[in-house]
């Protein structure tokens, strides 16, 4: 199975900027559809961003311009460049991977189509 392993947190001021990674282990996850979660203190887990092996990426309406969603497939790792960084971003960040491609096309960031998660990254922002 694969195993996922995320870094690139830390504590920045608010318009600053942090590049997450998550690497995968095990097996290659090419073809495999990637996400990012975030998870603040007594708030729900929300989706952040999708991409598709074909490149297809989808955004929440909170970071979307901000948060590019990428990949390395060289170096089996996906990344997330979060820019412009607000006090309301931080929170834990995880990523996620599964092997049901057609999931990564529907509606919405749900973060029960993953069945693989990494233990998370936090992320704090100082205003």
């Amino acid at each position: 199975q694969v195993q996922l392993v995320e870094s690139g947190g830390g504590s920045v001021q608010a318009g600053g900027s942090l590049r997450l990674s998550c690497a995968a282990f095990g097996y290659s996850y090419s073809g495999y559809c990637m996400g990012w979660f975030r998870q603040a203190p007594g708030k729900e887990r929300e989706g952040v961003a999708r991409i598709a092996s074909d490149g297809t990426t989808r955004y929440a309406d909170s970071v979307k311009g901000r948060f590019p969603i990428s990949q390395d497939n060289a170096k089996n790792t996906v990344y997330l460049q979060m820019n412009s960084l607000k006090p309301e971003d931080a929170a834990m960040y995880y990523c996620a991977a599964d092997y049901r491609r057609d999931y990564c096309y529907r509606g919405g960031i749900q973060g029960a189509d993953f069945a693989y998660w990494g233990q998370g990254t936090q992320v704090t922002v100082s205003s």
